[in-house]
């Protein structure tokens, strides 16, 4: 188990950063690309995860660090909750749907992890330990 130098070394990052490229790429094809409002809302909550477990990392504090991941972990739930939308409109279909719904409850059930790893260690600043 190493020390995280930098927010790209995080697991929980490089796997939002799939999901996010994933929801971009399902949400340029037809007819998802012409809801614009749910393609937009989805690809704001996928860049969210992302972009809080990098901020949160770079605040340099491990109490504020987990306050990123939570908004970062409730950002992931937001993205599976519009992909039911996605599936009941007929954008998706059940086998797309499953995929991400799995990708989307790994990226929170990692982002927790971590948070619960926060929580009980004796780290401070951003000598984080990877998991």
């Amino acid at each position: 188990m190493g020390t995280i130098k930098s927010f790209e070394e995080i697991q929980a990052w490089q796997k939002a950063r799939i999901l996010t490229k994933e929801v971009y790429d399902i949400t340029k094809l037809t007819p998802f690309s012409k809801d614009f409002g749910l393609r937009d809302q989805i690809r704001r909550a996928s860049v969210s995860v992302m972009s809080n477990i990098a901020e949160g990392f770079e605040r340099g504090g491990t109490k504020e660090f987990v306050q990123f991941l939570s908004i970062g972990k409730g950002s992931a739930g937001e993205v599976r909750s519009q992909l039911y939308v996605a599936l009941d409109q007929g954008y998706i279909n059940d086998g797309k749907f499953r995929n991400f719904v799995d990708l989307t409850t790994e990226v929170s059930s990692m982002i927790g992890g971590f948070m619960n790893y926060l929580r009980t260690s004796n780290i401070r600043g951003t000598k984080y330990k990877q998991l």
